[in-house]
């Protein structure tokens, strides 16, 4: 049994859950920023308000799977991004005393500084992400079994490019989920957010891409596609996945137009989770077998298999436990956000 690679999907499965389900959270952090009143503001935290501490969940669980079943990965890619991590996590925690605190507040002034932090902590921690996941992508520089890059090797154009995508991302999933949770004119304007979030996750989609075949040549060989020629018989392979990113674009951008009221609020939210995904298969792809690109393979990191068996029985308990917990969270609080119940939740 490969355990490696069967903890590789692991955690990798573990990321995605946790983009889908705290990039929506923090997306809607980041539309809170901009919303009409503080009416307008409850019904937005009130979406998110059963679900936002447990998404955080699939965080820990990617993180500590990379620490117990990866630990030469983790030695080796914590100190390329101590700086970037740290903001996240500092982040999250402000953000979480924000989405507290802004009940309690009585004076205007007060008020105005606990929303405006968790508007801010939302951004940052997205932004923060995009660049752990630009600098992780473009690679880190490794000699031996550690890292012997800069303290800044991280900040560079490549994942300023991938932060502000990312936080675009975010944006959408965040816009897509109101759509499925209000209704009225926090819908609509819902919609809107939505369409112009689409429109730059279409476009930063287009340039990563582009950007990415250019950092090292193996992942240019794996796609068979350069600035200059396209290798058919290689792209045909993996053709599918930009297909279907573009095919799910022109149906979101569908789903949300003015117009699209009265189809199924969910599908706009799924569309978008479905764009998320196209991007990380792609970029699954174009990294694999890597997990220290482009110098350490997910074998050479990887705990003994003793280690890793052990690790496994634990994780076939957990797993399915926070799955069905999830699971049951969200089908509980299903439902509409009403005017009545932004006002009893933050009250």
């Amino acid at each position: 049994m490969d355990f490696p690679l069967i903890w590789a999907v692991l955690i990798a499965v573990a990321v995605m859950m946790y983009v889908l389900l705290d990039g929506f959270d923090l997306g809607v952090g980041i539309l809170s920023g901009f919303a009409d009143d503080d009416a307008e503001r409850n019904r937005l935290t009130a979406s998110i308000e059963p679900v936002w501490d447990g998404n955080e969940t699939w965080l820990v669980l990617g993180g500590g799977g990379l620490f117990a079943a990866f630990p030469l990965a983790y030695a080796i890619l914590m100190p390329a991004f101590y700086l970037p991590v740290l903001v996240m996590l500092a982040a999250l925690i402000f953000r979480g005393v924000a989405f507290e605190f802004r009940h309690k507040a009585v004076r205007t002034v007060t008020k105005k500084f606990w929303n405006g932090a968790f508007f801010g902590g939302s951004l940052a921690a997205a932004l923060s992400q995009g660049l752990i996941l630009g600098a992780f992508v473009q690679g880190i520089e490794v000699e031996g079994r550690a890292y012997a890059g800069g303290a800044f090797d991280w900040l560079t154009p490549f994942s300023v490019l991938v932060a502000v995508s990312v936080t675009v991302g975010y944006v959408l999933l965040g816009a897509c989920w109101l759509i499925l949770k209000t209704d009225g004119a926090t819908q609509v304007g819902a919609r809107k957010w939505a369409r112009r979030a689409l429109v730059g996750v279409a476009v930063s989609m287009g340039m990563v891409s582009l950007a990415t075949l250019s950092i090292d040549p193996r992942v240019t060989a794996r796609w068979g596609v350069t600035m200059a020629t396209v290798d058919f018989s290689t792209f045909v392979i993996l053709a599918p996945i930009p297909a279907a990113a573009v095919g799910l674009v022109v149906w979101l951008w569908r789903d949300t137009a003015p117009t699209a009221i009265g189809k199924p609020d969910w599908r706009a939210f799924v569309l978008a989770a479905g764009l998320f995904l196209t991007g990380y298969v792609g970029l699954a792809f174009s990294l694999f077998p890597y997990n220290v690109p482009f110098a350490k393979t997910v074998w050479e990191t990887a705990a003994h298999d003793n280690a890793l068996g052990f690790l496994l029985i634990g994780a076939g308990v957990l797993l399915p436990a926070i799955l069905v917990y999830t699971a049951y969270v969200y089908a509980l609080f299903w439902g509409k956000v009403t005017d009545k119940d932004g006002y009893a939740a933050h009250g």
